[in-house]
C-alpha cells in the first residue's frame, strides 16, 4: 500500500468586514494558478479535506464548502455590508442615549439583511447535505448561550458521529458563528428535528476561537490515519498591527476609551491570532504526524491600510483598500511559488493550488473521490 495522502486542512480567521480581504486573496491566488493551467476556475474547497472558521472566516468557509465561487463573497460584503453594520459604535458619551435607544432594532435589521444575502449565495443546503454531496468536513466556531459553552457545527465527517447538525443550513451556521455582541444580533437557530419548536441561541465563535488553527489540528488528528501527514494553511484577515504604548496614568481605562467595548473586541482577536498560532506549532512537534502548519501570506501589513481595517467599517474607500491589498498579497504569494524549489512554504501552496480540482457546479461539484485505502484505514482509526 503507497504512502497516504496529507490531510489538508484550511483555518479562517474571524474579522468582521475584513472578509472582504480572506475571500478576494484566495480567489486571486487560484485565479492566477487557473490560468497557468488552462482552465476556467479551481474549486478551492475541494483543494481541502477539512475547512474550519470563525465568524467571517466561517461565512467564506461554508461558501468553500459548497463551492461558491468567492467573487460572490465578496460581492455579499461590497453589497450589504453598510446595512448589516448599519450603525457604528458611538464616538463619545454624548451618542450613548441615542444609541441605547436605536442600535435593538438596526441589529434587527442589519440580520435580516445578512440572512437574505445568505440565502441568495447558499441557498437552503444543509451540513448533512453538503457533506454528502461534496465529501468536505466542514467545522465552524461559536458559542451557545444557554450554558456559555463552545459549540462547533460539524459535518458528519468522523465514524462515531452522532449527526447533530446534519440538518443545520449552512445560512444558520453563518448568522450563529458571526453573531458578534454589540455589533451584530444573537442568532437564534431553530432545532433542526422534524416537529420541534426549539431553538439554541448562539453568538459569535470568535469569543473562544477567532484563530481555529486548534479546531482544525485537532479534528485532523481525528481523521487521520496512524502516521498520515497533516497540512494546516492559516490565513488571517489582514489583522491591523497590534500593540499600543500606555502611560501610567491612563491605565484606568473607562468605556468611552474602550470603545463602549469595542476596543476589547479587537484586543481579543489579536491575542489569539498569536496565541494558537504559536500553540498550534508548538503542538506539531510532539504529535505522532508529521504536521506543519503555515501562516500565510505573512507580510506586515502596510500603514496606509491601517485607517481601513475596523471590524465593521464599511466605507467603500475601506471594502476597496482591502480588496487591493488582498491582490497585492495574492500577486506576491504567485511570485513566490515561482521559486518554490528554494522556498519549502511557497512548495506548499504551490502544490496546493497546482493540485485543486477545476470548478464545475457551484454548489454540489463532488470531490474527487478519496483512494478507497485512506477511506478504509480512516474507518479503522475511528473505530479503534
Amino acid at each position: 500500500m503507497g504512502a497516504l495522502p496529507p490531510i489538508r486542512v484550511l483555518s479562517l480567521d474571524g474579522g468582521g468586514m475584513r472578509g472582504t480581504y480572506t475571500a478576494t486573496y484566495l480567489d486571486r491566488v487560484a485565479a492566477a494558478f487557473a490560468k497557468r493551467r488552462g482552465v476556467d476556475a479551481l474549486d478551492i474547497g475541494a483543494a481541502f479535506d477539512l475547512i474550519v472558521g470563525t465568524s467571517t472566516g466561517g461565512i467564506v468557509a461554508c461558501a468553500l464548502a459548497a463551492g461558491v465561487p468567492l467573487s460572490q463573497v465578496v460581492s455579499l460584503y461590497s453589497e450589504h455590508g453598510a446595512a448589516i453594520f448599519s450603525r457604528p459604535l458611538p464616538g463619545g458619551i454624548a451618542g450613548l442615549p441615542r444609541d441605547i435607544l436605536r442600535r435593538p432594532s438596526a441589529l434587527e435589521a442589519g440580520e435580516a439583511v445578512l440572512r437574505a444575502a445568505l440565502g441568495k449565495t447558499l441557498g437552503s443546503v444543509t451540513i448533512g447535505e453538503i457533506y454528502a454531496a461534496r465529501g468536505i468536513a466542514l467545522a465552524v466556531t461559536a458559542v451557545e448561550m444557554s450554558q456559555h459553552h463552545a459549540w462547533v457545527f460539524k459535518t458528519p465527517h468522523f465514524a462515531a458521529t452522532n449527526h447533530r447538525d446534519d440538518n443545520t443550513t449552512l445560512v444558520d451556521v453563518c448568522l450563529a458563528t458571526s453573531a458578534a455582541p454589540i455589533f451584530r444580533s444573537m442568532a437564534a437557530v431553530k432545532h433542526a428535528d422534524a416537529g420541534s419548536d426549539g431553538y439554541n441561541v448562539f453568538v459569535d465563535g470568535g469569543l473562544w476561537s477567532n484563530n481555529p488553527v486548534l479546531v482544525g489540528l485537532i479534528d485532523a488528528l481525528d481523521m487521520a490515519a496512524p502516521g498520515q501527514k497533516i497540512e494546516i494553511y492559516s490565513l488571517g484577515t489582514c489583522p491591523m498591527p497590534a500593540g499600543e504604548q500606555i502611560p501610567r496614568d491612563a491605565v484606568h481605562r473607562g468605556l468611552p476609551q474602550w470603545h463602549f467595548g469595542g476596543d476589547a473586541a479587537s484586543l481579543a482577536i489579536d491575542a489569539q491570532q498569536f496565541a494558537y498560532d504559536h500553540m498550534a506549532k508548538k503542538l506539531a512537534r510532539h504529535l505522532n504526524h508529521p504536521c506543519t502548519v503555515l501562516r500565510f501570506p505573512s507580510d506586515k501589513v502596510p500603514a496606509a491600510l491601517i485607517p481601513y481595517l475596523g471590524l465593521d467599517d464599511t466605507r467603500p474607500e475601506a471594502i476597496h483598500a482591502l480588496i487591493n491589498q488582498a491582490r497585492t498579497d495574492a500577486d506576491a504569494t504567485n511570485s513566490k511559488c515561482a521559486y518554490h524549489a528554494t522556498d519549502p512554504e511557497a512548495a506548499l501552496i504551490c502544490a496546493l493550488f497546482e493540485t485543486a480540482p477545476a470548478r464545475t457546479d457551484p454548489l454540489f461539484a463532488r470531490k474527487p473521490t478519496l483512494p478507497s485505502e485512506m477511506k478504509d484505514a480512516r474507518d479503522a482509526n475511528h473505530e479503534g
